[in-house]
């Protein structure tokens, strides 16, 4: 029986009740990943010998019943997150030599409870961009559709999991980077509030707006991770469900300032539709702030032009996009990234404002304002008067403040939209509000009941049904 399909949950079940060993669920991956590496490209570095020798020191620990909670379980990790010994380019032919000699605490938790990392995902350069696409790997695909972007920065996290190859990946997002990815393949994308989740070592680039968080197919299947993942976390065993009749839940379309295409707010409406049946008690509202593209542009920028130059990075060696993102970042004044800082207080106060005014502390809003793009749909924008190739600064609006203000915020499917293509739903919430994100992440998931967690690319369809 094929296990690939299955939730990360199912799999951990079917390891500990003797259903299928750790070595047999690895084999079963690392096939499927061979089938559909060509058709997506969602692999940085396959670790296939590394993890044949961990899958065979868990089936003795299965045996035993000290497997830990992840035990056996078959998961990657992203091209920028350290594994001692491996290599961790982070997408960049200027990285392609660094070997870091420390693991990043998150990846070593997620091995002592005994996950068995198989391979390393593909991410733009250095991480910068919401499409997944570098000279030193290449291209990576959706697998809804293989002409159409998987998002980025995590892109073959979202890849691989949508596709069945690893039920778990752990993602890093800047600006949306486990969001996008996760909205435009149809997988839950969770980024948890700033520094739940450890990262370090890691690089600094990013080092105030990054977080670390989970990629899977199902929400129980993030909150697993997430109770591995933050040491402070409740015990996944004693996550407690949440009812929604009588639940207050802010709602907004489009923030006031998001581009929104139809079909993008006729499932976000449909889901508001079932939330009022479901008894649950709605309030539309929004932090009724502008755009904070400028803010998080400056900041991101301006900090990943700093990184490169004290690396002293060879230029040369930097892709197109990424030298467009740090010579747009190096035009900036450290006053006018001070300035960007402040205005990051000005948006947290926003937020809670919001939140203690409505007496909840969960606002909805669609993730993405559009299905996933095709390949090369890349239009310039102006900031400031400075233009730049950003092409994910419009249709993800709803992304930003979460990194800005340091909050939770959770990437739910809620459905297919006029071109075939998944639609997401975001769950954001106030500061240290990550548990209850994901209980109403998870009580929404059930409403929509998604039925799309697995896709495999056509053209592997009749190989893979051969196969089984």
């Amino acid at each position: 029986m094929q296990y690939i399909t299955k939730t990360a949950i199912q799999q951990i079940d079917a390891l500990k009740a003797g259903k299928i060993s750790a070595s047999e669920l690895l084999e079963q991956t690392i096939s499927h990943a061979e089938k559909i590496d060509s058709y997506l490209n969602p692999f940085a570095q396959k670790l296939y010998n590394r993890a044949r020798q961990l899958a065979s020191e868990a089936d003795k620990k299965l045996k035993k019943g000290k497997a830990g909670l992840l035990g056996g379980l078959p998961i990657t990790i992203k091209d920028s997150q350290f594994l001692a010994g491996y290599p961790c380019a982070n997408g960049s032919r200027t990285l392609s030599n660094f070997v870091p000699n420390e693991t990043c605490l998150a990846v070593e938790l997620l091995e002592q409870a005994g996950a068995i990392i198989f391979a390393k995902t593909t991410c733009p350069e250095f991480s910068l961009t919401g499409i997944t696409n570098s000279d030193l790997y290449g291209l990576t695909s959706n697998p809804w559709n293989l002409g159409r972007t998987c998002g980025g920065s995590s892109g073959g996290a979202a890849a691989s999991v949508a596709a069945g190859v690893g039920a778990f990946s752990l993602g890093g997002d800047g600006g949306g980077s486990i969001r996008i990815p996760a909205g435009f393949c149809g997988i839950v994308g969770f980024k948890p509030s700033f520094d739940a989740i450890p990262r370090e070592p890691c690089f600094p680039s990013w080092k105030s707006i990054v977080s670390y968080g989970p990629m899977t197919r199902s929400v129980a299947d993030a909150q697993l991770m997430y109770s591995v993942l933050n040491p402070d976390a409740t015990p996944f065993q004693a996550y407690r469900s949440l009812k929604l009749k009588g639940y207050r839940l802010i709602v907004s379309e489009d923030l006031g300032i998001a581009p929104v295409d139809i079909d993008v707010r006729q499932a976000f409406r449909s889901v508001l539709d079932k939330l009022t049946s479901s008894g649950t008690r709605l309030v539309d509202d929004s932090p009724g702030l502008p755009s904070s593209v400028v803010t998080w542009a400056v900041t991101a920028s301006f900090d990943a032009a700093r990184h490169v130059e004290k690396k002293n990075h060879d230029s040369a060696g930097i892709g197109e996009v990424a030298r467009e993102f740090i010579d747009f970042g190096g035009q900036f004044t450290r006053e006018e990234f001070r300035q960007a800082q402040d205005n990051r207080q000005v948006i947290r106060d926003a937020y809670q404002s919001m939140f203690d005014r409505n007496g909840s502390c969960i606002l909805i809003t669609p993730t993405l304002g559009c299905e996933a793009f095709p390949h090369g749909s890349i239009h310039p924008h102006q900031i400031e008067g400075r233009p730049i190739e950003m092409p994910w600064l419009d249709w993800a609006g709803f992304l930003y403040d979460a990194n800005l203000a340091e909050l939770p915020a959770c990437a739910i499917p809620m459905g297919v939209g006029d071109e075939g293509l998944p639609l997401s739903l975001q769950i954001l919430g106030s500061a240290g509000s990550d548990e209850e994100v994901l209980r109403v992440a998870r009580a929404i998931e059930a409403l929509i009941d998604w039925q799309h967690s697995i896709v495999i690319p056509e053209p592997i369809v009749e190989s893979l049904q051969q196969s089984a």
